[in-house]
């Protein structure tokens, strides 16, 4: 692309190079959002996970307005039932049995993480053939370990361990709501893993590590993701350098109490049981 611009413009961009160390091309790309109002390399996060660790699972927001903040992501609904995964700007609802359905506007969420996801990497992600090794195959597309990333990986997959939590009593906490949770393993599917790899200092407020649901390309399974086998998966990868988060304002969530020591229950909850 070549513009003309006056030298006023030209010097006040290199101005700011000076003055910022940022690049052309950073300087340019934001000027350009905000100028068409679009968030880019956003994350937007509807409260916490040390209030799922807590228990606090009442409605925060709707899937309207989660879908108003990003077209990429996951989460999951009032009550913590079931697990929400978002793509290409349409939320879906995994059940305990792994069938999918699409979510209603009007449907509660306690938690969510979501992006506009515009990836910045692709490439062919060769044969997983377990979880860990996916997290060391998607390793080398982190530049940093300091920032968020959103993650898409597509293909055909051998197999996929997932669950979906029911809904446990009001206020169980997330370690004892996940005991009773449901497994399934979908096998021979294609379909799509969405992710979010966020930083090691965002585990009190957020999942750090890897976090990914999978939907079936016929968008009639999924699930949170335990483990998987797969050939070959087209990965697309963007990095993400801001981060909003809404803190909830209900009554459950004001007086609860909610330590920054999560990480242990986190840990526990998001594997197979």
């Amino acid at each position: 692309m070549h513009i003309k611009l006056p030298a006023s413009l030209r010097a006040a961009i290199h101005s700011e190079i000076a003055r910022s160390g940022r690049s052309l091309d950073a300087i340019v790309r934001d000027a350009l959002a905000a100028y068409f109002e679009t968030s880019l390399h956003t994350v937007f996060q509807v409260s916490t996970s040390g209030a799922l660790v807590a228990g606090v699972y009442d409605r925060e927001a709707s899937v309207a307005t989660i879908l108003d903040h990003g077209d990429f992501g996951l989460g999951t609904f009032t009550g913590l039932d079931g697990e929400m995964i978002i793509l290409d700007g349409r939320a879906y609802h995994a059940d305990v049995s792994g069938t999918v359905t699409e979510a209603p506007e009007d449907a509660g969420v306690p938690f969510a993480i979501v992006t506009r996801f515009a990836s910045e990497q692709q490439a062919a992600i060769a044969e997983v053939t377990s979880f860990s090794h996916l997290e060391a195959l998607c390793d080398p597309f982190r530049a940093s370990g300091n920032i968020f990333y959103a993650m898409r990986l597509d293909g055909r997959f051998a197999a996929v361990k997932a669950r979906a939590v029911s809904p446990p009593p009001p206020g169980t906490k997330l370690v004892d709501a996940v005991k009773t949770q449901h497994e399934f393993t979908l096998t021979d599917i294609e379909g799509t893993l969405v992710g979010i790899w966020s930083p090691e200092f965002s585990g009190p407020f957020s999942v750090a590590g890897y976090h990914f649901h999978f939907i079936s390309r016929d968008r009639l399974k999924g699930g949170h993701v335990l483990d998987i086998k797969a050939d070959r998966l087209t990965l697309q990868v963007e990095p993400l350098t801001q981060f909003h988060l809404a803190l909830p304002e209900t009554e459950a969530f004001l007086k609860a109490h909610i330590s920054g020591d999560t990480a242990a229950a986190l840990a526990f909850a998001e594997h197979d049981h």
